[in-house]
């Protein structure tokens, strides 16, 4: 069988992602970190709707706990492989940069572009390996194209992510495996919650936040069969906020 992973997929966006993916018949595997409750809360939507699903506990930004979570993984399911990887996991750590510390700076760097690193690199072997391929999707942001300030880790983070989108994508397109990024604008998730909303929407031409479910629609797509000739892109969601 063909598994997806979502990392990060026990809130937020991923979360959206990880039950959009399973409602189409696809098994997935949910990663977390700490929070097995709001994990386990996914893992029963799945189930209940029929779908497929299994935890997986890791720290995208440690490569030790990656591999051998997969590893485990893998041994438990000789004949499955890993085809969609959702790079999900993020986060934020918002600041002025003369004001940043440097934990603030490396956190954010390390679970974003490290972890897409130590889980991407882990992973494909398999999907190159296998005759039908996978695809990567790599979660960016507006961030990463228009940077914000008070963002200059995470814009940094999320902008090394687009570049290394379009050099895996041609990297892996012979095989079969597409690799593509996705930067949403301004979502309802936790992580937007503590923003100036009213003030915000004012701003873009939706004249509204997005809707997980749309960003996981989109998610649900590119790892669709009628996606395979679309490799190395960055799709953009934001209700027109940056075109």
């Amino acid at each position: 069988m063909k598994y997806a992973l979502v990392t990060g997929a026990s809130r937020g966006l991923g979360r959206a992602i990880a039950i959009k993916l399973a409602g189409n018949g696809i098994p997935v595997i949910i990663n977390y970190q700490s929070n097995e409750a709001a994990a386990e809360e996914v893992k029963g939507i799945i189930e209940a709707a029929g779908g497929n699903a299994e935890l997986m506990k890791f720290n995208v930004g440690v490569m030790a706990e990656v591999d051998a979570a997969i590893d485990v993984w893998e041994a438990a399911h000789p004949d499955d492989y890993i085809a969609y990887l959702v790079n999900n996991a993020g986060i934020r750590r918002d600041n002025l940069m003369f004001m940043m510390p440097a934990e603030d700076w490396h956190s954010v760097i390390n679970t974003t572009l490290n972890g897409f690193y130590y889980v991407t690199r882990k992973v494909l072997p398999k999907m190159i390996m296998r005759k039908h391929g996978g695809r990567i999707i790599n979660m960016a942001s507006l961030s990463g194209l228009k940077g914000l300030p008070g963002q200059t880790n995470y814009s940094s983070a999320k902008a090394a992510i687009i570049g290394a989108t379009k050099a895996l994508a041609q990297e892996v397109a012979a095989r079969g495996v597409t690799v593509n990024a996705i930067a949403p604008g301004f979502i309802e998730t936790d992580m937007t919650k503590e923003l100036p909303v009213d003030e915000l929407k004012a701003t873009i031409p939706a004249q509204r936040f997005g809707k997980p479910e749309e960003v996981a629609s989109l998610a649900a797509f590119l790892a669709s069969d009628e996606a395979a000739y679309i490799t190395g892109d960055v799709i953009s969601i934001n209700g027109g906020l940056y075109t």
